[in-house]
């Protein structure tokens, strides 16, 4: 069997577009953010979201500590955020969080979840923290951010999903 080379594997994931989150948490008297894309839905009932965490991220312990974390999702047009708490900072950034049921989510995100720690996961060099969502909010009219090949970017012309029978299972066999 062939070793995976890390970077290939990072440029292959690469490959899958996906949406962008800061994740923040409120300890110790600070609010704490980084951002991520490693953020799914998990369960509608009960209501979990999963985001993956390094284990060398310093948010680590910080959700550990606080059992607490929320997700925004950044809407088309806050890169300069997503660069802030990726360690790139932006200095003129202000007000940039609304408290939510005391923890900080990003002022005029697309959705934001605030979550209580239901559980976490061991896989590799990360963890996987399960989200029980307490809160959240959505606004339809805001495009999200996406992220693809290490770039931002958004929708060139977003389609209506068709529609689809409620509660119905779906699989696809080619």
């Amino acid at each position: 069997m062939t070793a995976i080379d890390p970077r290939e594997l990072r440029n292959a994931c690469g490959q899958f577009g996906t949406g962008v989150t800061i994740i923040t948490t409120h300890c110790e008297g600070r609010d704490h953010g980084m951002t991520a894309n490693a953020f799914m839905s998990v369960s509608l009932d009960p209501p979990l979201v999963a985001i993956s965490i390094a284990k060398s991220a310093k948010m680590l312990c910080n959700i550990q500590t606080t059992g607490r974390f929320a997700v925004s999702v950044l809407a088309e047009g806050m890169e300069d955020l997503a660069w802030h708490f990726a360690g790139k900072p932006k200095l003129d950034l202000r007000d940039v969080f609304e408290r939510r049921n005391e923890l900080p989510v990003i002022a005029n995100a697309a959705a934001y979840f605030v979550t209580e720690l239901a559980d976490e996961i061991i896989a590799g060099d990360h963890i996987i923290f399960l989200g029980h969502v307490r809160e959240m909010s959505l606004q339809p009219s805001k495009r999200p951010l996406l992220f693809f090949r290490g770039r931002f970017g958004s929708l060139a012309d977003p389609h209506p999903a068709p529609a689809m029978l409620e509660n119905a299972a779906y699989e696809f066999v080619w």
